[in-house]
């Protein structure tokens, strides 16, 4: 699993120019779901991103977690973060799971985000999203579940 991690003053989802979700301060994590994913993989992100320490302390350094900060979670699927561009101009998707493997282990990641007690809003999982954010900082981390 790998997560792209932003830190936002705000943002959104729109699906079809219907508003969809929202948060103010907090992070926009986008979601990509690999072939070899397993539940264990979608709670250990849920772990990372709850645990990670990329907001501002007293002193300006990043030394505070979500929950420290009480920021909020907009979480969204992208399939995308899957793709290889080592060959060629066409990234090659062959990592990225399958919608019918991907989206119970999105849930699980959302469930699992939620029972550690962090305020979370979504995307649709699969559709065609406008996601609109103010970066923080800018503050952006990658992390993988493995």
């Amino acid at each position: 699993m790998i997560a792209v991690i932003q830190r936002v003053c705000e943002a959104s989802v729109t699906v079809a120019g219907t508003p969809v979700s929202s948060i103010q301060a907090g992070a926009v994590v986008l979601v990509g779901i690999l072939r070899s994913d397993a539940e264990a993989d979608a709670k250990r992100m849920a772990q990372r991103i709850g645990g990670l320490r990329y907001f501002d302390d007293a002193r300006g350094r990043l030394n505070r977690s979500l929950a420290d900060a009480g920021g909020s979670l907009l979480v969204v699927s992208q399939f995308t973060l899957c793709g290889d561009c080592a060959k060629g101009t066409r990234p090659s998707y062959v990592r990225a799971a399958p919608a019918e493997q991907a989206q119970p282990l999105y849930e699980t990641l959302i469930e699992a985000l939620r029972a550690d007690g962090h305020a979370v809003q979504t995307g649709v999982f699969g559709a065609e999203m406008q996601v609109s954010l103010v970066n923080d900082g800018p503050v952006t981390l990658i992390a993988e579940s493995g």
